[in-house]
C-alpha cells in the first residue's frame, strides 16, 4: 500500500521538476528563435543597402523563401504566387485555356507526364518524357513548374513556341502550339472487348471521375460483363475524394480506402468507403505503370489490399503525399506537404524522390515514343492482403504481374534519334500526310492497310517536306514509323476509341491483362492465380534499349 501511495507522488514530483525545466527551455528556445529572426533581418538590411550592386529587397525575401522550401528536399512543396494560383482552379474545375500537357518538376526540368489526347500538345506530337527547354525563346530549364505553366497558358487561339528536349535526341525539337480551351474528361471512352470484358481508361481524377467511371461501366452492360479492365496508366492523380469515390465502386461500405499520417492538427485520418459498392462482384484487373501516381495509387493499392483487383503492368510512381494550401498575404499560397498516404494494410505509397531504387537515371523508349522508368531491383518489405497473399511496400504500388511495354531495340533507338535530329519536322510532316490521306479516302475503314505502299507514300511526303532520311535510318525505324502512321490515321479518322481499337494489338500490357481475365472468370479465381506466383513477380519483357540521358524519364504526380 505504501509503495502504491509513494509512486504517484514521485511521478508528480518528477513532473513538477521537468515542467520547470521545460519552461526554462521554452523561454531559451523562444529567445534563440528571436535572435535568429533578428540576425536574418540584419543580413537582409545589409545586402539591400550596402551590396555593391542594387538589390531589390522583395527579391531577397523571395530568394530566402525559395531557399527554405528547397532545403526541405520535397518537390511537391512550393510557394505559389497569386497569379500562378489560378492553376489550382484548373486542377479542381477541369477546364482552362492552354496546350493540354500534364507537367511536373523532374531533376530541375519541367517534364511532360502526359499529353491530354485531342489537345494541341498531343496533336503536335509532344510525348511523355519530353521536357521544356525554351518557351517563346526564353530558356526555361531550371525554372519553377508554376512559372512554366503560366507561360503556356493564354487566350484560346493564340500561339506559343516551345523547344522540347526528348530522350535520345541531341537538340531541342521546336513546336508551335495554338492554345485552346481544354476540357478535361476523366473517361474519354469505354469499350466492350471480346469475351465480354469491359475496358475503361481513367485519365485523371477530376471532379467527375467517380460519376464517369460508373456511367462508363453501366454503359457497357455491367450486369453482363465477365470482368473489367481499369486502365490507370499515365494517370497523374487529382482529387483525393474522387480517388476514394472510384474505390468505393468496388469495395464494401466502411472499408478503409487510404490513411494519412502527418504531424499537424487534422493531418492524420482514415478515409472510408461509404454506401454499398456499385460493382461488388465484378472481377477487376487494373493496368498501372511508372506514370500512375497519387490518386491512381490510392485506388490500385486499395483494390490490391482488399483482393478486389489484380494489378498488371509496372510499379507505379510513388507519389503518396498530401499537400495542404495555406493562404498567405497578398493572395499568395504556400503548398506544403503535410502528410503521407498509406494503403489499408499499411503500405507507404510515397517514395523518396532521391531514392536511387527508382531507376530514374535510366529509361526505355516504348514503341509509342514515350519514355518509361526502369525500377531498380531492391529488397522491399512484405505485407499481406486481406486474403493473405504477399504484397510489396517500400514506395509505389508493385503489380501482381509485371509486364514491360513493347520497347525499341538498340538499333531502333539509334534510328529514332536520327529521325528527330532535325527537330519536329517528322511529326509535322506525318500529321499533314495523314490529313491529306483522310481527305482523299473518305471511306477509310478501321482495318486500313499500312504496308509497303503506304510507307513509301509517307516517305515521299517526308522528303517533300524537307525531312531527309537515309535508307538505313528509315528501314531501322520502320516499326516505329509504321506504328506512328497507324496511330495518327486512327486518331484523326476514328477518334480516341478508334485509335485504341486499332493499336490494342501492340499493347503487351493490355494483352496480358486480357489473358489474366480469360484464365479466370471470377475474382476468387483471379486472386488464386496471383497467389500461385507467391514469392515471385511474373515478369514479361521484350528486348529494350536503354536511354542514357539522366533526365529522360517522366515523373507522375
Amino acid at each position: 500500500m505504501r509503495a502504491g501511495r509513494i509512486a504517484p507522488f514521485m511521478v508528480l514530483g518528477g513532473a513538477t521538476l521537468l515542467g520547470g525545466w521545460f519552461l526554462q527551455e521554452g523561454v531559451a528556445r523562444e529567445e534563440n528563435v528571436y535572435s535568429q529572426v533578428r540576425l536574418f533581418q540584419e543580413v537582409v538590411d545589409y545586402v539591400s543597402d550596402q551590396f555593391v550592386e542594387e538589390v531589390d529587397r522583395g527579391d531577397v525575401y523571395q530568394a530566402a523563401i525559395d531557399g527554405l522550401l528547397d532545403e526541405l528536399g520535397d518537390p511537391n512543396t512550393s510557394f505559389i504566387s497569386a497569379r500562378a494560383y489560378e492553376n489550382v482552379r484548373i486542377q479542381t474545375q477541369g477546364d482552362y485555356g492552354g496546350v493540354g500537357l500534364e507537367v511536373l518538376p523532374r531533376d530541375g526540368r519541367v517534364t511532360v507526364m502526359n499529353p491530354i489526347p485531342g489537345t494541341p500538345g498531343a496533336r503536335a506530337g509532344i510525348r511523355p518524357g519530353d521536357w521544356f527547354v525554351t518557351i517563346d525563346g526564353r530558356d526555361v530549364e531550371g525554372v519553377d513548374v508554376d512559372a512554366v505553366v503560366e507561360l503556356l497558358r493564354g487566350e484560346p487561339g493564340t500561339s506559343v513556341e516551345v523547344g522540347m528536349g526528348r530522350p535520345g535526341v541531341a537538340d531541342p525539337i521546336p513546336f508551335e502550339l495554338e492554345r485552346a480551351e481544354i476540357l478535361l474528361r476523366a473517361v474519354p471512352f469505354a469499350e466492350r472487348l471480346e469475351g465480354d470484358i469491359g475496358y475503361v481508361p481513367l485519365q485523371s481524377f477530376s471532379r467527375t471521375a467517380h460519376d464517369e467511371i460508373r456511367a462508363a461501366v453501366d454503359s457497357l452492360g455491367a450486369e453482363t460483363l465477365r470482368g473489367l479492365i481499369l486502365d490507370l496508366r499515365g494517370n497523374p492523380g487529382g482529387l483525393l475524394e474522387e480517388g476514394i469515390g472510384v474505390t468505393e465502386l468496388f469495395v464494401g461500405d466502411e472499408s478503409t480506402v487510404v490513411e494519412t499520417r502527418g504531424r499537424g492538427a487534422g493531418q492524420s485520418a482514415r478515409y472510408e468507403a461509404s454506401g454499398r459498392p456499385a460493382f461488388p462482384g465484378l472481377p477487376v484487373v487494373v493496368l498501372v505503370d511508372g506514370r500512375s501516381a497519387s490518386a491512381s495509387e490510392i485506388v490500385a493499392g486499395a483494390l490490391q489490399d482488399y483482393d478486389r483487383g489484380v494489378l498488371v503492368g509496372t510499379t507505379t510512381f510513388g507519389k503518396g503525399s498530401v499537400q495542404t494550401l495555406f493562404p498567405l498575404s497578398g493572395g499568395n499560397v504556400l503548398r506544403l506537404t503535410t502528410a503521407r498516404w498509406y494503403t489499408p494494410v499499411g503500405r507507404l505509397i510515397d517514395q523518396d524522390a532521391e531514392d536511387e531504387s527508382r531507376g530514374i537515371d535510366r529509361g526505355v523508349i516504348a514503341l509509342t515514343g514515350a519514355a518509361f522508368p526502369i525500377a531498380a531491383e531492391r529488397e522491399r518489405p512484405v505485407f499481406r492482403s486481406m486474403a493473405g497473399r504477399p504484397l510489396y511496400g517500400g514506395g509505389g504500388i508493385v503489380p501482381d504481374v509485371e509486364v514491360m511495354p513493347d520497347t525499341l531495340t538498340t538499333v531502333e533507338l539509334g534510328a529514332y534519334r536520327a529521325l528527330y535530329r532535325g527537330g519536329g519536322g517528322f511529326t509535322a510532316a506525318l500529321f499533314n500526310h495523314v490529313v491529306d490521306l483522310i481527305q482523299k479516302r473518305p471511306g477509310l475503314s478501321e482495318d486500313f492497310p499500312v504496308g509497303p505502299a503506304e510507307m513509301a507514300a509517307l516517305r515521299s511526303d517526308l522528303e517533300s517536306a524537307g525531312v531527309e532520311l537515309e535508307d538505313a535510318v528509315f528501314e531501322d525505324a520502320s516499326r516505329y514509323i509504321r506504328y506512328q502512321l497507324e496511330r495518327e490515321i486512327a486518331l484523326q479518322a476514328f477518334g480516341e476509341a478508334g485509335q485504341f481499337r486499332r493499336l490494342m494489338r501492340y499493347d503487351r500490357q493490355l494483352m496480358r491483362a486480357l489473358d489474366v481475365m480469360n484464365e479466370a472468370t471470377t475474382m476468387r479465381a483471379l486472386i488464386a492465380s496471383a497467389r500461385e506466383a507467391e514469392g515471385a513477380v511474373v515478369v514479361e519483357e521484350a528486348p529494350t534499349a536503354i536511354a542514357e540521358a539522366s533526365d529522360s524519364v517522366p515523373e507522375s504526380r
